[in-house]
């Protein structure tokens, strides 16, 4: 079992806070069901109000960080090298608002351009996943590993699927021809919803890999930590360390991350 760092219980502390909440409103989500109006906003509130609880303890917990906010956008910490955390306060809000219960509080810190740590909480199943770099990743306090699969017919993938026709006719037929292909070459394709827990289902094994286009920081954050603290590789699609900078993410396994890479990269 491994001992918590003081950063970290920081970090599971405020997600225990913001979870108690989001979990009553995710019990009222199915009586809006039968609403045409109200259910988007309820979700909508529940984040707010995960974030701002969670600012408030990470304030407390951290005064004179930095804040990147789904919801609240960027906050200046109080130098101009201060920390910053990095929240998305519920990934997976269709999910929410549903009633499908796959969603994460994602939380990350970053110092000069560096993640220095990365958690996600799911509430539903009551999966903490954690990182520091350079200490290992770990699940409820378990190391994590990447997977070992080094076949592509053994290898079970996870992607997000875009809003097709919100983009162009160019990036629709890139995706699905992407789909196609590696569903033909692996042993299935998940899409789950959620990409902070595709990321971190990477990082303790359950897929081999994992891409998607166009996320935002907040979505990703964390995960790519996990992942590397784990064992595996993320990558933009041009096998570049630029994840977070583009939001393009490529992770997998290191037996994998190279063919998986190629793969999608032999789409044109």
């Amino acid at each position: 079992m491994a001992g918590r760092s003081a950063l970290i219980n920081v970090m599971h502390k405020a997600s225990q806070s913001a979870s108690r909440r989001m979990m009553r409103d995710f019990g009222e989500v199915e009586n809006l069901q039968v609403s045409r109006k109200g259910a988007a906003d309820f979700v909508s509130q529940a984040d707010i109000t995960a974030e701002r609880t969670l600012r408030e303890e990470l304030e407390k917990a951290r005064p004179g960080y930095g804040f990147i906010m789904e919801e609240g956008g960027t906050v200046a910490g109080a130098h101009a090298d201060s920390p910053v955390w990095i929240i998305d306060p519920i990934d997976g809000t269709t999910n929410f608002l549903h009633g499908i219960p796959h969603f994460a509080i994602s939380l990350a810190v970053m110092e000069k351009g560096r993640l220095l740590a990365g958690t996600i909480f799911d509430p539903a199943r009551n999966e903490f996943f954690y990182a520091e770099a350079g200490k290992g990743a770990f699940l409820n306090d378990r190391r994590m590993r990447v997977s070992g699969r080094r076949a592509m017919p053994e290898s079970l993938f996870a992607t997000g699927i875009p809003f097709l026709g919100r983009g162009t006719d160019e990036t629709d037929t890139q995706f699905l021809a992407e789909l196609k292909t590696i569903m033909q070459a692996s042993s299935g394709v998940r899409r789950m919803g959620a990409a902070s827990l595709d990321l971190a289902w990477v990082a303790a094994g359950r897929y081999e890999g994992y891409w998607e286009r166009g996320l935002n920081i907040w979505d990703i954050a964390a995960g790519v930590i996990l992942v590397r603290e784990a064992g595996g590789f993320v990558s933009d699609f041009a096998a570049r360390d630029k994840a977070l900078e583009s939001g393009d993410v490529v992770a997998a396994n290191a037996p994998m991350h190279v063919p998986f890479l190629k793969l999608l990269r032999s789409v044109r």
